[in-house]
């Protein structure tokens, strides 16, 4: 048997008689990548029917955190009774797996001969997609672009979610009204029609699927009505819309390269002024940052080595300006080289971690204003850099800040390999136990 965390998540089913067991329960975690996720696993042996563990023979346990789990897909690790005593021969093996739906559905859809709504002008129409929610009302799931002035409109191809458009279900109804717009939000309805996502996908390029559009009063008052134009899918398809969670299961390596600023600006790191200020806790706000994002980081890198640079001071003996030496360390390295150096430096300029970019093969940096290009001035294709203040989070836990900084970040991983089609790799199957 065994329990998850100091505040419980979750319990496996019982085994018995057994010491190699393997358990079918499942323990479904919210996954956060910009925050340490500390977990716990106990291993208990149960003689009795109470559910407190409090009377039964812990056998030992092992702490990770949620990092470290999915990073690896698959970890083994020797039980302890305590951190640092071995609960004898015994180990567990932990195998995590992403529980969603990443399937898409990318649409591309016309209209033609749709009734005139404006009286000095033509339409202009947009298409609204509804799925039926359980409790029977339409949820809107996604609004097409407005196509000016144009009663044959042919709207951009779109993707959504399968999750939101359909709640992965194929067979869900779905309703597409077809509208003209108005300025004043009075929008006109120029018809409707329902579906389901299995019968658009029966459309491709050159056999589309043809819908009539039809306004429920115009139908009731002619006998003779048709429809107020037709819609076509003119191609419809599911696509995998890959997460961070799949990359980094794939083998996704994050690399963490730490520049420290060794200006003149920061203040005598003597002054209790000073960014470089050592407080009796041995901390300042160079280390409290470093710690903080740190510690999520080094979790998705295998080997826990991190370039460490430093700028703009003046190095012993001759205090000339110079950068520190490239120092692969753990954080607690980087943290303790740190410490070292710091007497021995004089705080100098000028401000440029140009190197810094370099090294890490960063194509870019943002300026203070909108716009960003590359090296050779050309616009880049993603914002990249995210800057945080640090005095905006003096006041709050270590964790606030990393969450700030990180919280980007699987979102430029996402969508850097979605810009060069590239899929992630299949993780592999786990072991048998």
């Amino acid at each position: 048997f065994a329990a998850f965390c100091q505040t419980e998540l979750g319990r496996t089913e019982r085994l018995n008689n057994t010491s190699s067991p393997s358990f079918s329960q499942r323990l479904r975690i919210d996954y956060h990548f910009e925050t340490v996720q500390n977990l716990k696993f106990g291993i208990y042996d149960i003689d009795n029917s109470s559910a407190d563990l409090g009377d039964d023979d812990y056998l030992g346990g092992v702490e990770l955190t949620l990092g470290q789990i999915v990073s690896s897909k698959t970890i083994s690790r020797p039980l302890q009774l305590k951190k640092g005593k071995p609960a004898g021969k015994g180990t567990i093996t932990i195998t995590a797996e992403e529980i969603k739906d990443n399937r898409a559905i990318v649409l591309e859809l016309e209209a033609k001969n749709l009734d005139k709504k404006d009286t000095f002008g033509k339409s202009d129409p947009f298409l609204e997609f509804f799925k039926k929610g359980d409790d029977g009302k339409w949820q809107l799931v996604h609004r097409t672009e407005v196509v000016k002035n144009n009663l044959s409109p042919t709207w951009r191809k779109f993707t959504v979610p399968l999750q939101t458009f359909c709640s992965s279900d194929l067979d869900r109804p779905l309703k597409v009204d077809c509208s003209d717009h108005d300025s004043d939000g009075s929008h006109d309805l120029i018809g409707s029609f329902t579906t389901k996502a299995s019968d658009l996908q029966k459309a491709a390029h050159g056999s589309p699927v043809v819908f009539d559009c039809i306004h429920p009063e115009k139908q009731k008052k002619k006998k003779s009505y048709k429809n107020s134009g037709v819609v076509s899918v003119k191609s419809c398809k599911l696509v995998a819309q890959y997460t961070f969670l799949d990359y980094v299961m794939g083998g996704c390596q994050i690399n963490f390269t730490v520049g420290i600023d060794f200006t003149g600006s920061n203040g005598d790191p003597r002054s209790p002024n000073s960014l470089h200020y050592m407080s009796p806790d041995g901390l300042n706000q160079y280390l409290s940052a470093l710690w903080s994002v740190g510690q999520v980081v080094q979790d998705y890198d295998t080997d826990k080595l991190f370039p460490a640079f430093g700028f703009g001071a003046k190095l012993p003996p001759d205090y000339q300006v110079s950068s520190l030496t490239d120092q692969s360390q753990r954080i607690q390295g980087i943290v303790e080289a740190y410490r070292q150096v710091l007497p021995q430096l004089r705080l100098s300029g000028p401000t440029n971690f140009s190197p810094l970019i370099t090294h890490a093969d960063t194509a870019s940096v943002r300026t203070h204003t909108q716009e960003h290009t590359s090296t050779v001035g050309e616009a880049v294709a993603r914002d990249i850099v995210q800057f945080v203040p640090f005095r905006q989070f003096k006041d709050t836990p270590s964790s606030a800040l990393a969450q700030s900084v990180l919280a980007e970040v699987p979102n430029q991983v996402v969508s850097y390999f979605k810009m060069r089609g590239l899929e992630p790799p299949k993780p592999k199957a786990a072991p048998k136990a």
